[in-house]
């Protein structure tokens, strides 16, 4: 009967009219069932490349065509099409989410890993990438974990004093852990009544989750699908900006609401449905006309003529010389994706000195700088003159420059407050109180708004919404206030 159902499914699918390369035994018996228990999952994959194209196949294209990075593929999955059973059964003694499901080991959580069988490139470079340490970068920061606490906790008022509660573990995921990724962990196993009668699954804890940084259960970084939604992982889905937007939007990474109101935006909102968002290599002038964050942070573009413009990487800051997200201060790009490493002069967990310079060993240096510099320039230059791009970067510079300058004035604004005892400040939290909490939207709201529109052109994002505006008026709120708490003090 299983062969039977398997044969009828094959059928359907050809008879859809979407034409597929050899599909194995294992990937129609998932197939078999999955057709009608979830019907949504099959369509995606039936649409997507992995369906129609085996390794085999894909290693034959030339280089710069090529959408996987290896140079040999083991000979059981060359042959086949990249099906359900090819992801959910690689690696099964790596996975601590493995079951028994209908005489197979299957995992639940597709991985990198897994995925490197075919993208080993993108995979290691993903690796050097500061989103596949987002999970620990925040949890085992606790200047920034305080800054989670204080932000997601909930508060009660007891005894005339507002008092934080911890944030509860789903509270936590389903906010910041929602990008940076969770800690995801088998808790046991569950019998559910199903279409096929009583079966056991897998209970996992931080699930679902698609998070840049999720810790999975084969002791892996990341997920794919956080830029390649499952089960088609498109790569026109992830060089578009929604999938950016879905965590950088502000008002603390304002990227996607900078990008949609600049030049760039304009052209992307009004030409996109005459662009190639499917072509690899992407070709600048022909396959798109202004770019989108993809353009500059990932693919590999070409000119006309097939000459290389910018390298694919999903490094995703190998073009970006400055971290822009000031924490506190715009810097240099940090060495190492583990900012946990980090330590400045006071011992806090952070890549500036509260007073701004930079903690220099952990960080990239002058000549790094220049050549991913230089990287993002050739992007640029694909459509502007020279004289147009260093002028841009020159603003650039500038608006780094005189935020770090307003987020030093509203530091130490603050450490006069907590030098006059007006403020408590360390060792105890220093976000929960009005005047801490208005130093956190001087560099973490404003001041990042301000640098993202400098970067990307999006003008009154960096004047009135969130801009310099509200820099200089925040700046004399906190100094009011400090008058205020000293005079009640009678200090």
């Amino acid at each position: 009967m299983r062969w039977f159902l398997a044969l009828l499914t094959v059928l359907v699918l050809v008879s859809s009219g979407t034409a597929f390369a050899k599909v194995s035994e294992a990937t129609e018996t998932c197939i078999s069932c999955h057709a009608s228990v979830t019907p949504g999952i099959v369509a995606e994959w039936k649409k997507s490349l992995h369906a129609q194209v085996t390794p085999a196949q894909a290693l034959k294209k030339d280089k710069l065509s090529r959408r996987i990075s290896t140079e040999k593929v083991p000979g059981e999955l060359a042959n086949v099409v990249v099906g359900c059973a090819e992801c959910h059964t690689l690696n099964p003694k790596s996975h601590k989410d493995t079951f028994e499901h209908n005489g197979y080991q299957v995992h639940i959580v597709v991985t990198p890993k897994d995925c490197q069988t075919c993208h080993p490139t993108e995979v290691a470079q993903y690796d050097k990438n500061l989103m596949s340490q987002a999970y620990a970068n925040l949890k085992e920061n606790p200047v920034y974990h305080n800054l989670v606490d204080t932000s997601l906790g909930p508060q009660v008022f007891k005894n005339g004093k507002l008092i934080y509660e911890k944030p509860h573990d789903l509270t936590q995921a389903d906010a910041c852990l929602y990008c940076h990724g969770t800690k995801i962990e088998v808790k046991g196993m569950a019998t559910r009544e199903t279409e096929m009668g009583e079966m056991e699954f897998p209970v996992l804890s931080g699930w679902p989750n698609n998070g840049v940084g999720r810790i999975n259960p084969d002791g892996s970084k990341g997920s794919c699908t956080s830029c390649h939604p499952r089960h088609a992982f498109s790569i026109v889905v992830a060089r578009k900006p929604y999938t950016c937007a879905e965590c950088h939007k502000g008002p603390d990474v304002p990227a996607y609401k900078v990008y949609m109101v600049s030049k760039h935006g304009n052209i992307f909102s009004s030409s996109k449905n005459k662009w190639n968002f499917n072509a690899v290599p992407w070709t600048v002038g022909k396959d798109f006309t202004a770019p989108t964050c993809a353009t500059c942070h990932a693919s590999l573009i070409v000119d006309e003529e097939g000459n290389v413009i910018a390298e694919r990487s999903h490094q995703m800051n190998d073009r970006s010389a400055w971290r822009l997200f000031g924490l506190i201060y715009a810097h240099p790009h940090p060495k190492d994706a583990d900012t946990t490493k980090i330590k400045n002069k006071a011992g806090l967990p952070l890549p500036t000195e509260l007073t701004g310079e930079p903690v220099e060993a952990f960080l990239i240096s002058k000549k790094e700088m220049e050549a991913r510099t230089a990287r993002m320039k050739k992007v640029c230059s694909a459509c502007h003159a020279t004289s147009w791009v260093d002028g841009f970067f020159v603003k650039l510079e500038k608006a780094i420059e005189t935020t770090n300058k307003q987020t030093l004035a509203a530091t130490q604004i603050l450490l006069e407050a907590w030098n006059k005892g007006v403020a408590k400040g360390l060792p105890s939290s220093i976000f929960d109180e009005a005047i801490e909490k208005m130093w956190v939207e001087q560099w973490l709201f404003y001041a990042n708004s301000t640098r993202f529109a400098a970067a990307m052109g999006g003008a009154d994002y960096g004047a009135f919404a969130n801009g310099r505006w509200y820099l200089n008026k925040n700046l004399q709120q906190m100094s009011d206030w400090l008058k205020f708490l000293l005079e009640a003090k009678g200090k």
